[in-house]
């Protein structure tokens, strides 16, 4: 347990974090499993709204530390390639 006042509020601080950041990761998960359900329905316009959303989604969860640029980037082109 954390004696000093810095390590609670680093505890506090992490939990904000942690809990963020979780609901960013859970956000652009389901857009990825509508967007499946979306293809497999053969709705080729919506499944086009939804890979924008999902690449808004992927990229500023990249760029806020949620995910790596890399795994964003690599997310991003195999739905791309289910859609094609």
């Amino acid at each position: 347990m954390a004696n000093s006042p810095s390590a609670k509020k680093r505890i506090r601080q992490n939990a904000k974090c942690r809990a963020r950041n979780r609901w960013r990761a859970k956000s652009y998960r389901d857009a990825i499993k509508d967007y499946q359900e979306t293809i497999l329905h053969g709705s080729v316009d919506k499944a086009e709204q939804e890979l924008t959303t999902i690449y808004k989604l992927l990229d500023r969860s990249a760029s806020k530390g949620v995910i790596k640029k890399n795994a964003a980037a690599r997310h991003k082109s195999r739905l791309a390639n289910k859609l094609n």
